[in-house]
């Protein structure tokens, strides 16, 4: 779950995985759009941050549940499709490791020392899960040719592109987004760029270089406004967000 940031005394919108509606571009369009998908069931009977009185939000989930939805995000992407298992396991690893070295972040220096053995061990299991899914992909003379590094880590660098991209709307507020750089986005197996998104007005955000294939394009994502108080609601967090109002907001890109 994404708790976006709000104006003070204004609800926050909760952004659940589950409501977020390349080559091989079809396997591509399905690890982007499921890549989170261990987080369905936890969001909804979410973990609840007590400094907050709401649920958790993404970053600050505790190793114990954000392990598991680590683990069961490629778990579910593998049953499509070994390559989206592979793609989705990439990128619950490098999650914790800065995104293999494109991000200053790395998840895994923040985490309590008690919390580093569960931690990685997950993160081992990831990699034997890639070696086996890399394995099974080399006996498909169909899928052989996806195993060059190069082709594997532009797919990986587009999912990361589409995944902070996503973050940048989800997890700020309209009236709070500013200017923001995203490097390391592939034009091609071997060159990157950086990307630069600003706020344009009227719900539009210009980005230069422009990545998609034409200028104007509209996106939406729905989110539940949340308030501490609704903790009380009769059934707990599962039933205030279940009765909470979903909430659209549409942004459109444009070419800078």
């Amino acid at each position: 779950m994404i708790i976006q940031t709000a104006p003070s005394g204004t609800a926050r919108l909760a952004i659940m995985m589950y409501e977020q509606p390349l080559a091989p571009a079809d396997l591509m369009i399905y690890v982007i759009s499921n890549h989170d998908a261990g987080w369905f069931d936890f969001d909804r009977d979410p973990a609840i941050d007590q400094s907050t009185g709401l649920p958790y939000n993404l970053a600050e989930t505790p190793a114990a549940h954000i392990t598991t939805t680590s683990r069961l995000s490629p778990e579910f992407n593998q049953l499509h499709h070994p390559y989206c298992g592979l793609i989705s396991s990439m990128h619950s690893w490098g999650l914790y490791n800065g995104r293999y070295g494109l991000s200053k972040l790395v998840l895994l220096d923040k985490l309590a020392q008690t919390d580093r053995l569960v931690v990685e061990k997950m993160l081992q299991g990831e990699i034997e899960r890639q070696k086996r899914l890399k394995q099974e992909l080399a006996t498909d003379a169909s899928s052989a040719d996806w195993l060059d590094e190069h082709r594997i880590f532009q797919n990986y660098k587009q999912l990361q592109f589409i995944d902070t991209l996503a973050l940048y709307f989800n997890r700020i507020h309209p009236s709070e987004r500013v200017q923001q750089d995203f490097e390391n986005v592939p034009v091609n197996a071997h060159e990157d760029v950086t990307v630069t998104i600003n706020p344009a007005g009227a719900n539009q955000y210009s980005l230069s270089p422009f990545p998609f294939a034409g200028s104007g394009a509209e996106f939406s994502f729905l989110g539940r406004p949340v308030r501490p108080e609704m903790s009380k609601t009769p059934g707990g967090w599962t039933a205030a967000l279940k009765q909470s109002p979903t909430v659209c907001e549409r942004v459109q890109l444009i070419a800078a």
